[in-house]
């Protein structure tokens, strides 16, 4: 049933999205610069949120409202226009509700949004719908937080009914509760030990919009309050993760398309509706319009705006986040997730120390260099392990043992078990990273499925070259990268169309490397142009640096790297740097030039110079301070 509904709403988005021109996609890239006059930012903002409105509102299916969806409805409704239209469309998408989570959260916006506007027999449709189709959880966290907070803001949409109103036999008040009890739960867990869908690319929309509703909505002040807290602590995580507004590894969700393509996935609508400093994706990545008909609610403040848009200083965050839930084959409910990032002005090196965070759609780590326009720009290199493991998957669903792998692929997760592949986690990758140096390390087992290494090369990188060495150089924008694989290897051409399917290959464009030992690793230095008179100059630096390492009886580097430090790292060890072993007990929550946060805290300090916003979730109270 979450599959059919899933379907449903992209079948009808992208029926939508074939309809009309993409004004943003095929404008003028945005500038970096940062816009200090509030007053023009607001301007510019509001112009973004209209511009996504009177994009979706366009779509005139006056004729046939069965053709519309949910997000020209919220267009239309946000914009109080068409509403004879919008309550035929309602009545006829409502006679057929759809279950769970993805069907929830849209049906309860344009209840919310259609207050005074839709007719009486339209509300009533979609309330029927809540009482006679039965609604699941589902069984990941973005899902439980779709599932919860709209069911809250129903509840208090239609107060104190009974039991018999709703589809799952309890009364508006117990709902109520249930559901306030959940939310204040979930916030207290990402606010002391971390999110467990941490800076997905496409799922940031599945947090976003529910909490910008219960900012918007909420009877309750201090669950409005809530709501627009978390946004904000939401939003200041996408900035100080995201360069030029594009957002880069690790992340625990992305998909085959963005996890190298990183730009065009529903991140990066927020940033450019947010910050205006990249392009919109194509289509506002659908989800986009349900979040643009309520965002002249919310703005960013402007500490977590300037963050995200000024990328003058080079800064290094440690962030603390924890594993999708675990439901069997383990002793521990969440695993915890180390999150380092290092970034500069034409550059972002991201990681986490490897293993499963979520076995299907994480990105374990990758460098990401500065482009001017990131459309169709595939600006990233890293390598991974592509496992294919049904014990991975019993350990995080709940399906049935036997359908594992065939689920997760008709679940719109079609390249988990091609060998091609450059998305998901393996247990059997190690990742240490000492400022702009990845060392990532495999040590895969003989009965396990896909015993090889895949290295992505972009189609965008130039000068690129094998030395005799082993080490691979390359030019990505203004960043000098060099990559050295610890076994041999072939560079194979990437399908240029699905990505998860061996398909027609083209010249010039991306590229594989496949490496097929068990027992492998990568090493990636990264620096500025700047650093170096020419290239030749970098690859001269790279090759005089002290280097040593085995692969039997572990995979194990000894590595200096550019900034001086001597890294040593084997697989099943801790790492250490200059002697000292890398110390994971005293990683905060936050930790970097922009948020600081202690372990279990529950209090959030964001700062950018002088402006400072202090996010107490213990009092649910903020302080703005600019000494």
């Amino acid at each position: 049933m979450k599959a059919r509904s899933i379907l449903l709403v992209i079948f009808s988005l992208l029926f939508c999205l074939s309809l009309n021109a993409q004004p943003s996609f095929r404008g003028i890239a945005p500038t970096q610069a940062v816009i200090k006059n509030t007053v023009l930012r607001r301007e510019a903002y509001e112009s973004r949120i209209n511009e996504v409105l009177a994009w979706y509102s366009g779509f005139n299916h006056k004729d046939d409202p069965t053709t519309a969806s949910i997000s020209i409805i919220a267009a239309k409704l946000a914009r109080h226009e068409d509403l004879a239209y919008c309550d035929r469309s309602v009545i006829s998408l409502m006679k057929e509700p759809g279950s769970g989570p993805f069907w929830m959260f849209p049906s309860a916006e344009i209840a919310l949004l259609g207050q005074g506007q839709l007719s009486a027999e339209a509300q009533k449709s979609i309330r029927k719908g809540w009482k006679t189709q039965i609604q699941t959880r589902g069984d990941t966290e973005n899902h439980w937080l779709m599932y919860y907070t709209s069911l809250y803001l129903m509840s208090e949409l239609y107060p104190h009914e009974a039991g018999d109103t709703w589809y799952n036999g309890k009364s508006s008040d117990e709902n109520l509760a249930e559901s306030k009890e959940y939310i204040i739960s979930w916030i207290g867990l990402v606010t002391s030990v971390g999110q467990g869908e941490y800076n997905p690319t496409h799922y940031i929309g599945e947090y976003a919009i529910p909490m910008l509703m219960l900012a918007t909505y909420a009877k309750d002040s201090s669950m409005k309050q809530r709501g627009h807290m978390i946004l904000d602590l939401l939003f200041a995580d996408l900035a100080e993760s995201s360069i030029n507004g594009v957002l880069h590894a690790p992340n625990s969700r992305t998909d085959d398309k963005s996890v190298i393509e990183h730009w065009n996935s529903l991140s990066s609508f927020f940033t450019w509706l947010l910050y205006g400093n990249t392009p919109a994706p194509y289509g506002y990545a659908s989800w986009g319009g349900m979040f643009a008909a309520l965002a002249s609610n919310y703005e960013v403040p402007d500490v977590i705006y300037r963050i995200a848009v000024d990328r003058s200083v080079t800064y290094l965050q440690k962030d603390l986040k924890r594993t999708r839930r675990r439901w069997r084959n383990s002793d521990v409910l969440m695993g915890r997730i180390y999150k380092t990032n290092y970034t500069t002005l034409d550059y972002a090196v991201g990681s986490y120390q490897g293993g499963l965070s979520d076995p299907i759609q994480t990105h374990v780590w990758d460098v990401t260099w500065a482009v001017p326009d990131p459309r169709d720009k595939h600006n990233t290199m890293f390598s991974v392990h592509p496992i294919s493991s049904n014990a991975d998957l019993q350990t995080y669903f709940t399906d049935p043992p036997d359908e594992m792998v065939q689920r997760v692929m008709f679940e719109l997760k079609p390249s988990y078990d091609w060998e091609g592949k450059f998305l998901g986690g393996s247990r059997y990758e190690q990742v240490m990273q000492n400022l702009d140096t990845i060392i990532a390390l495999y040590d895969i087992p003989a009965d396990v499925r896909f015993g090889h290494i895949n290295g992505f090369f972009s189609k965008d990188l130039a000068d690129l070259t094998v030395d005799k060495s082993g080490w691979i150089f390359a030019r990505g924008g203004n960043a000098y990268l060099a990559y050295r694989p610890l076994a041999p290897y072939t560079f194979n051409v990437i399908s240029r169309l699905k990505p998860w399917l061996p398909g027609i290959v083209s010249d010039n464009w991306d590229k594989r490397l496949y490496s097929p030992y068990r027992k492998n690793g990568t090493i990636l230095q990264v620096a500025s142009s700047k650093e170096f008179k020419d290239f030749q100059a970098f690859k001269n630096a790279i090759l005089a640096l002290p280097l040593s390492y085995k692969l039997d009886p572990q995979p194990s580097v000894s590595f200096t790297s550019l900034r001086g430090n001597n890294l040593v790292f084997t697989y099943g060890k801790i790492g250490t740097v200059n002697g000292n072993e890398m110390d994971y007990s005293k990683w905060k929550l936050y930790e970097s030039p922009y948020l600081n946060s202690e372990s279990k805290s529950n209090v959030i300090t964001i700062t950018y110079g002088q402006l400072k916003r202090v996010l107490n979730f213990n009092t649910m109270s903020i302080t703005d301070t600019s000494n």
